[in-house]
């Protein structure tokens, strides 16, 4: 028997109970036709002309109804005799090569067949000017050969960084079409600088390369669209800013205030790209964000496929499983920390053999005296937080919150033999 199962054995795991959170659900059900109504009400036909090859930036993140956004876009070019490509826009993700980029896309959906349009991928990029600290800017060399270029994204909060403008259409100008060099350049000066950096690189590629318009939405609690906005250039800063503070309002969260156990059964890129949304967590990568809940010790168990091994944040967990790190694609993973320069997310956390071993450990080093008392939130992943399941301890919390309602009576958790949750 080893030192570690000593150790852990006599640990108690509380009984949990499922718990469903209330946010606010307004959501666009015909998003397709939402954008279309954007696409003419902004007239950005007047710049698309028969025979344009138009490149439209698609990214990594797990958007809502990414596959039908495309599609409309690439739809409304074809119709103006337009030939869109797509081009994935997504810095050093999918390790930082031009076939995983391509197969991040494809885990999505987004493939010729689903949007009707080609995807042509390359990590080659050119330097199109520099910042006057030195900084260069980059972008897709596809991209910058193509006679106009379209962007899409989501816009939401950051998870290293507070500003005016974090993750949405600048970012993805900046970062995403800079492909792995521009998202080096970017978080050369790290993320202290990066609220002031990311639209200053926007704004030179806004100016020097054919971008036609952008495509934003901005999503509900339950990552659902709730609304969407088509942007031509010159409106593009103005209204991201506006999408930003409105992407706040309606950040979903955690409604404990203090957690001594956080439990996350799932993380990956396609989450969030620090695997697990710090903003829901409480758990930052750089001290430049902030918000959340304050939660004492943190596990994470799995790593989704769609991540193509790619475990950045595990290493801002305080325990995971051999599983996880079995899956982990340790150069794809460190890729990514020596281009954001954030390191510490990509570091291995303590390896238990089990997800009950996880569940102890996290338990018997959350400071409190006595374990039976623990109070511990499971959730599925970031993205999910609808349902999630709380401890014995957090009910009398639960049943006296506005947004919190138990849903089942309280129950023991389910291990295999081989220590694991069904």
């Amino acid at each position: 028997m080893s030192i570690l199962h000593e150790l852990l054995k006599d640990i108690p795991i509380p009984k949990m109970a499922k718990v469903r959170q209330t946010f606010n659900d307004t959501k666009i059900e015909d998003v397709p036709g939402a954008i279309r109504a954007e696409l003419d009400k902004e007239k950005v036909a007047e710049f698309v002309k028969p025979g344009m090859e138009i490149a439209l930036a698609v990214g990594s993140r797990g958007v809502d109804r990414l596959v039908d956004i495309t599609k409309v876009t690439v739809d409304f070019l074809k119709e103006l005799g337009a030939t869109p490509f797509i081009v994935p826009s997504m810095g050093s993700h999918g390790g930082a090569t031009a076939l995983g980029q391509k197969a991040v896309l494809e885990h999505l959906g987004v493939t010729e067949g689903t949007v009707g349009a080609e995807i042509r991928s390359s990590m080659e990029v050119i330097k199109i000017d520099e910042l006057e600290n030195g900084l260069p800017v980059y972008i897709d060399k596809l991209a910058s050969e193509a006679d106009g270029i379209v962007v899409i994204n989501r816009i939401k909060p950051h998870t290293a960084f507070r500003g005016p403008v974090e993750s949405g259409i600048m970012k993805m100008i900046s970062i995403g079409l800079g492909k792995q060099k521009g998202a080096e350049a970017c978080h050369q000066m790290g993320f202290k600088h990066m609220a002031d950096n990311i639209p200053k690189m926007a704004r030179v590629a806004l100016e020097k390369m054919p971008i036609l318009f952008a495509v934003a939405t901005v999503e509900n609690p339950f990552d659902k669209v709730a609304e969407v906005a088509v942007m031509r250039p010159e409106d593009i800063e103005e209204r991201e800013t506006r999408l930003q503070k409105r992407a706040k309002e309606l950040l979903p969260k955690l409604h404990f205030d203090q957690i001594d156990v956080l439990i996350i059964d799932e993380i990956g890129k396609n989450i969030s790209g620090d695997g697990m949304d710090p903003n829901i967590t409480g758990r930052y990568p750089t001290p430049y964000a902030h918000g959340g809940p304050d939660v004492s010790k943190m596990a994470v168990l799995d790593l989704r496929s769609e991540s193509e091994g790619n475990a950045n944040g595990v290493g801002t967990a305080d325990f995971t499983t051999e599983r996880l790190v079995n899956k982990m694609d340790r150069h794809g993973t460190y890729a990514n920390g020596l281009t954001s320069t954030v390191v510490g997310p990509t570091h291995i956390s303590t390896t238990l053999e089990n997800d009950k071993q996880a569940y102890q450990a996290a338990i018997k080093t959350c400071n409190i005296l006595d374990f039976t008392k623990a109070t511990v939130v499971r959730i599925t992943n970031t993205l999910e937080l609808g349902e999630i399941e709380v401890s014995e301890t957090l009910l009398e919390h639960v049943n006296k919150h506005p947004d919190l309602e138990q849903v089942s009576d309280v129950y023991e958790l389910d291990f295999d033999e081989n220590g694991n949750l069904f």
